[in-house]
């Protein structure tokens, strides 16, 4: 469940094969370990369930947990923009100061 929690971008098919667990047991876990700490109530496992067609409520929570890491992903490429942006102006000041300075 930590690693789950505290990589970015991690999926719970991911992790799950990492763990050699099923998605769903992950899944259920992660939401328990989630409702414990009240941050949001928890979901009927995946062993609970008899078969039915999935409830809107988890095709919602996992529209909802794609949303979450595609939001991640931003967050990790704009700061990883930034940095390469910032690399670049200092590279070219750089070049413009050692061209200065060559007098062959």
């Amino acid at each position: 469940m930590a690693s789950y929690e505290s990589t970015p971008g991690a999926t719970y098919k991911g992790i799950a094969a990492d763990l050699g667990v099923s998605g769903g047991s992950l899944r259920a876990w992660v939401l328990r370990a989630r409702a414990l700490r009240g941050e949001e109530p928890a979901r009927p496992s995946a062993s609970s369930d008899t078969g039915h067609a999935r409830q809107p409520a988890e095709a919602g929570d996992e529209a909802a947990e794609r949303i979450r890491q595609l939001e991640e992903r931003v967050r990790e490429l704009e700061a990883s923009e930034k940095k390469l942006t910032t690399e670049r102006d200092i590279l070219r000041k750089a070049a413009k100061y050692f061209a200065g300075q060559t007098h062959w």
